[in-house]
C-alpha cells in the first residue's frame, strides 16, 4: 500500500526574477490565491511566509520570507512549493479539489456502475476522469452530478463512448 502524501504540490520554482530574491513559479494548481501575500508555503519541508506575489502571464512572481538575494533564489531553482494536504482552500458550493474525486464510484445516468476513479489527468482543455481503461472528460456535458455524501459521480455518456473499452 502506498504511503499517503502529506503535502500537495502547488508550484515549481523555475527561475529568478530581479536581484532581490524573487522567483518565478510555474503553477501546479488552478487556485492562484494559494500564493497570496501573508499565506504560507512549504519549501524543502520548511514553512515560509509569502511576502509578495503577482501573476505574470501563466506564472507567479513570488517573494518569500528569508530569501532576499538572487544567489539564494538561484539555489532553489526546480524546488517544489507545497501546502499541507489537510489545508483546504475555501471553496464555493460547486467547487471541489481533484483529490476529492479519486476513489469515488462512477455510474451512468441509467444506473450502470463503471468502477472507481483511479486518477484525474490534467489536459490543456479540461481534466479527464480515469476509471480503469475508461476516460471521461470532467466537464459539465459528461458529469451530471458529484455527490460527496454518497461518494458517487453520475456521468451521462454519448453513444459509442464505451464501445471500444467494452469490446476488448
Amino acid at each position: 500500500m502506498a504511503k499517503e502524501t502529506t503535502v500537495v504540490p502547488i508550484g515549481k520554482i523555475v527561475t529568478t526574477f530581479g536581484l532581490r530574491g524573487q522567483m518565478k513559479v510555474e503553477l501546479m494548481t488552478n487556485m492562484v490565491e494559494r500564493f497570496d501575500a501573508g499565506k504560507f508555503v512549504l519549501l524543502k519541508g520548511e514553512s515560509r511566509k509569502i511576502l509578495a506575489s503577482r501573476l505574470q502571464k501563466n506564472q507567479v512572481v513570488l517573494e518569500l520570507e528569508g530569501i532576499r538575494k538572487i544567489e539564494q533564489a538561484e539555489a532553489l531553482k526546480w524546488e517544489i512549493l507545497s501546502v499541507p494536504k489537510g489545508e483546504r482552500p475555501e471553496l464555493d458550493d460547486d467547487e471541489y479539489l481533484v483529490d476529492d474525486l479519486v476513489g469515488m464510484k462512477v455510474k451512468t445516468t441509467d444506473g450502470k456502475t463503471l468502477g472507481k476513479v483511479d486518477a484525474v489527468q490534467e489536459f490543456p482543455a479540461h481534466d479527464v476522469l480515469v476509471i480503469g481503461d475508461i476516460l471521461i472528460p470532467a466537464i459539465e456535458e459528461f458529469v451530471e452530478m458529484v455527490d460527496f455524501d454518497k461518494e458517487t459521480i453520475t456521468v451521462k455518456l454519448i453513444e459509442g463512448m464505451l464501445e471500444e473499452v467494452l469490446d476488448e
